[in-house]
């Protein structure tokens, strides 16, 4: 059977060495022609620069105070959808474990029922709440699967990921993870939260919403992909500051993980959205739970106060071993989840095979719990400090007066487990519990990311180093119990290690995790450890957000462009032939180019040579965009050239009240009469005059970064007469990636799927 996977041209390439990394069936090795790019760029055109010189000082104010005032609605509604996520979960879970540990304590200690009855019940509660996170996935909105990371980073690298911002999924999203989280996977909220941010940026900044067919007619000036993104940014940092705690994290990780520009100005206003959604949250949390004033629930996560912060010098290097040891733990948990995914994308595709998968691992993870608190008797005499939540008493198998260690970590949210696991005295849970419960949830953890339910990857990362941080804590108190740090270090310490070796995140972690123990003591161990799991997990593979974004075979641009891509010029990597328009151009053609092409950009030239064996396409004069010409089309902005009649006309306003969602070209033809067909349409006025060019010679490295700094979606390639001879898109660059895998690096050219895959026919290559 012929592959659908077309690979792409190496025209131009074949004098740099080749060499191969993933398979030629493996998705990772392409990249797909379905996902369009967002033109962060600003188009300076006559229309609007005569607009903009029309506008008066108090309407520049007046932008700038509805900037300010977004951000604190986009800080304030985020605060608002985390505090219903939490409490949703918090109230489920609490009706679900109070009757589950009635028939524990019925059936285990009182004997007046079957010792499975308890997990029958536990497994009805779970298959419940996991149906309906897994409906809302698998039959109404796909792309609120997953944490939704991976598709913020895209938008604000570039690329339009379809439907991530919409209202639907953010809906979707909400009611998913509160049923997921419910549900007992091993999954967290925090991660949603980032999405759910995005999404209310999305909205708000708009002034309107298409799903719900409303425009408040407001904010009109942000209807721009470059503006937009920028509110995106703020709603990514308002949600790690929900879910955290931690405002300052939440700016550190708008810039680490997601944005592609950054200003002081930017700076500013992520950082006001973040304090905003963190006071917000903490005021209505503090008031939910009885204490107004108090304000001490600053996020989601809130891992409590640390009494004992102290740690020895030679504790560092021990630090530095966790953090080697999260990272290859790290890596081989990416390792498996991405060939689990490949294992969904190629046998899993139907939407009763997802809920089946989904209901699966409710099932297991529920009966690997029970028996494994069934089985291994652990008992202990519970003790409580200050900052670890009351533990659930259930004595199970245990004699009176003691209690299962197992039980009180499965039996609690994870939230709970892991401030239990950081602040709990040391005698609460031996090796033995904490052995087990590490290796069971990184088992499940694996197992669930990447289902089709919205799940987040922090929590699942936190519990699980933490548990095993707790046991190596444990295991040297026995050894020396004066000599080292309470085993709650440790624990942190390796939460920190795991999901550092798991998302290779550094800075913002560091910050995130000082924010949200609110102590700066342990700032230098953590940053040591995310920095030694960073480096060894990226021995082995790439992070698991950036492994899940090359699955999807999104064309991301990294932040540095290939080491090995500077024998490249913008002659060898240029797509031709080149579409172009005149300035004055007829209604028939400029029709009949939109539908023949997926083109989105279209240079304007003074004249397009007839000559067949020229190697130009005309004296490049600007830049048009599809968007555009459909909105001409829309608005019937053409004249008869015998009459002078102008049909139609169009303001700057009339581009930001379609936008983002301009009708397609089809549905446009349909309403032009035949007869105007041949009629002419002036672009000049139009048209963006001052696009980016460079010549052949530029190297791929200089178009890379300017692609990457400036938001580009189009670049015209000229010659020394300013004649266009190419175009450079984000795919024409994306398509080089550099690979790395056990010490080993490369540049790999990607091959292309799905749309215009038709065009490319040459065999797919590596160098």
């Amino acid at each position: 059977m012929k592959s659908k996977y077309q690979p792409i041209s190496n025209q131009h390439v074949h004098s740099v060495p080749l060499t191969t990394h993933h398979g030629p069936n493996d998705p990772r090795s392409f990249i797909s022609g379905d996902y369009e790019s967002l033109n962060y760029d600003t188009i300076e055109n006559d229309l609007v620069l005569q607009k903009e010189a029309k506008r008066e000082y108090q309407r520049f104010s007046s932008v700038s105070f509805n900037r300010w005032f977004v951000c604190f609605l986009i800080g304030t509604l985020t605060a608002c959808i985390a505090s219903i996520v939490t409490i949703g979960i918090e109230r489920l879970t609490e009706i679900k474990l109070d009757v589950v540990r009635t028939y524990m304590l019925k059936c285990l200690n009182k004997n007046v029922c079957s010792v499975l009855m308890p997990w029958v019940v536990w497994v009805g509660f779970n298959i419940m709440f996991c149906l309906v996170a897994t409906v809302t996935v698998a039959f109404i909105e796909p792309v609120a699967g997953g944490s939704g990371i991976p598709e913020i980073k895209c938008y604000l690298n570039g690329v339009k990921i379809p439907r991530v911002v919409r209202i639907k999924t953010l809906l979707c999203k909400v009611t998913g993870i509160i049923a997921a989280v419910s549900g007992g996977l091993a999954c967290g909220k925090e991660g949603p939260m980032v999405h759910s941010g995005a999404v209310v940026a999305a909205g708000v900044s708009q002034g309107r919403s298409t799903t719900l067919a409303c425009d408040c007619k407001m904010f009109k000036d942000f209807r721009c992909d470059h503006v937009k993104r920028d509110f995106i940014a703020c709603g990514a940092a308002a949600g790690v500051s929900a879910a955290f705690g931690a405002p300052i994290g939440g700016v550190l990780f708008a810039l680490e993980e997601g944005a592609s520009f950054w200003n002081q100005s930017l700076t500013w206003r992520i950082f006001f959205s973040s304090l905003v959604s963190s006071f917000t949250l903490n005021t209505i949390l503090s008031a939910y739970k009885g204490s107004p004033g108090d304000l001490s629930n600053p996020g989601l996560a809130n891992f409590g106060l640390f009494e004992i912060s102290n740690y020895e010098w030679f504790e560092l290097l021990i630090f530095i071993l966790m953090g080697a040891f999260g990272g290859v733990v790290g890596a081989l948990f990416n390792e498996v989840n991405i060939q689990l995914s490949l294992f969904r994308l190629r046998h899993i595709t139907r939407g009763y095979a997802k809920v089946l998968e989904v209901l699966v691992v409710a099932v297991t993870t529920t009966a690997v719990g029970f028996c494994a608190m069934y089985f291994v008797e652990d008992c202990i005499y519970a003790q409580i400090r200050d900052n670890a939540t009351e533990l659930y008493n259930l004595q199970m198998q245990c004699d009176s007066g003691k209690y299962n260690s197992l039980a009180t970590l499965f039996l609690q949210s994870p939230e709970q487990t892991v401030k239990n696991l950081l602040h709990a005295p040391i005698d609460n849970f031996s090796w033995k519990s904490l052995l087990t419960f590490s290796m069971i949830y990184y088992c499940m953890s694996v197992w669930t990311y990447g289902l089709a339910v919205p799940s987040g990857l922090f929590m699942p990362s936190l519990l699980t180093g933490a548990a095993y941080g707790r046991l190596l804590g444990v295991c040297l108190h026995m050894i020396a119990p004066t000599k080292v740090s309470d085993p709650g270090v440790y624990a942190l310490i390796g939460a920190a290690s795991f999901l550092g070796g798991v998302t290779r995140m550094t800075i913002s972690l560091t910050v995130i995790l000082m924010e949200a123990t609110r102590n700066i003591t342990f700032g230098l161990p953590i940053m040591i450890t995310l920095v030694t799991a960073r480096f060894v997990g990226n021995y082995f593979n790439e992070g698991l957000y950036d492994e899940h974004i090359n699955l999807k075979q999104v064309p991301m641009l990294p932040w540095d462009p290939p080491v090995k891509s500077f024998r490249l010029t913008a002659g060898n990597i240029k797509s031709t032939p080149v579409k172009c328009f005149v300035a004055i151009e007829s209604v028939g053609k400029i029709v009949e180019m939109l539908k023949d092409t997926t083109h989105n950009g279209f240079p304007v030239v003074y004249q397009v040579p007839v000559d067949p064996d020229v190697t130009h396409f005309g004296q490049f004069m600007g830049l048009i965009t599809r968007d555009q010409l459909i909105l001409l089309l829309m608005k019937k902005a053409y004249f008869d050239e015998d009459t002078m009649h102008q049909y139609g006309d169009v303001a700057a306003d009339d581009f930001r009240d379609v936008y983002p969602r301009y009708p397609d070209i089809g549905k446009v033809a349909e309403d032009i009469p035949e007869a105007h067909l041949r009629m002419k349409m002036d672009l000049r006025q139009f048209i963006n005059l001052s696009p980016y060019t460079c010549n052949e010679s530029v190297s791929f490295s200089r178009i890379f970064n300017l692609f990457r700094s400036m938001g580009l979606r189009h670049l015209v390639i000229v010659n020394e007469d300013n004649k266009a001879v190419g175009m450079v898109t984000r795919k024409d660059l994306a398509k080089f990636r550099k690979w790395r895998k056990q010490g080993s690096s490369g540049v790999q050219q990607l091959g292309y799927v799905g749309l215009g895959a038709e065009n490319y026919a040459d065999d797919c290559c590596n160098y």
